[in-house]
């Protein structure tokens, strides 16, 4: 829970649920820490500079790095002091920052994030139906930098490919044209037949030889 904000307990118990819903329906991908309430179970950094975000999701390596944090808003949480004091600065982290917020309250937290120039990689609503909570994912920050970056430098090295296959398969083409002539006369060379001049004079003995 945010150390500037105290919920009406009703709100808080919502809060906490949709922790524990996400808890459960990210325990599969993920080894997931949350800190609902006051608890402070998962924290990000360490020392005076650890932030306690709801949820903090890791891989399930032997590094746990942390994959994405998340924070559940409220209808009373989505304010202009809430937007500066947490989610300015836990979108300044490494890690991408989703935000959950009530269905009614979409329209503010985006505009707070625009005017806090919050780096926000999702944002999803929840609204109850009897008693499930349907999540709704509203935006979803275009990963324009990685898909560029990754693009470019395709396209770098497919040129280079592309020219080495080239020249090279150009070289035995030009190999094989050189060669072909020379086969062509040595299998002509082979087959050509042998004089008749020399096949007779191999054949009839000569007329010393018959004296003799």
């Amino acid at each position: 829970m945010s150390p500037i904000l105290v919920r009406p307990v009703r709100e808080q118990l919502e809060h906490d649920r949709v922790i524990r819903l996400l808890q459960a329906r990210f325990r599969r991908r993920f080894e997931v820490g949350i800190n609902p309430g006051p608890e402070e179970n998962a924290p990000v950094g360490a020392g005076t500079s650890a932030t306690y975000p709801d949820l903090v999701l890791m891989s399930m390596g032997r590094g746990r790095r942390v994959e994405t944090i998340i924070e559940v808003e409220t209808a009373e949480s989505v304010n202009n002091l809430e937007a500066m004091a947490q989610w300015a600065r836990m979108a300044r982290l490494r890690s991408p920052f989703h935000l959950y917020v009530p269905a009614g309250s979409v329209d503010v937290a985006r505009r707070l994030c625009a005017d806090h120039q919050v780096a926000v990689a999702e944002v999803v609503t929840y609204h109850a139906i009897g008693d499930q909570l349907r999540f709704t994912t509203v935006y979803r920050a275009p990963a324009e930098t990685h898909s560029t970056g990754s693009s470019r430098a395709t396209g770098a090295r497919a040129p280079q490919r592309g020219s080495r296959a080239g020249s090279s398969q150009r070289r035995r083409a030009g190999d094989a044209r050189a060669a072909g002539p020379a086969r062509r006369s040595a299998s002509r060379a082979k087959a050509a037949p042998r004089p008749r001049s020399a096949k007779k004079a191999a054949r009839k003995p000569s007329r010393s030889s018959k004296r003799k």
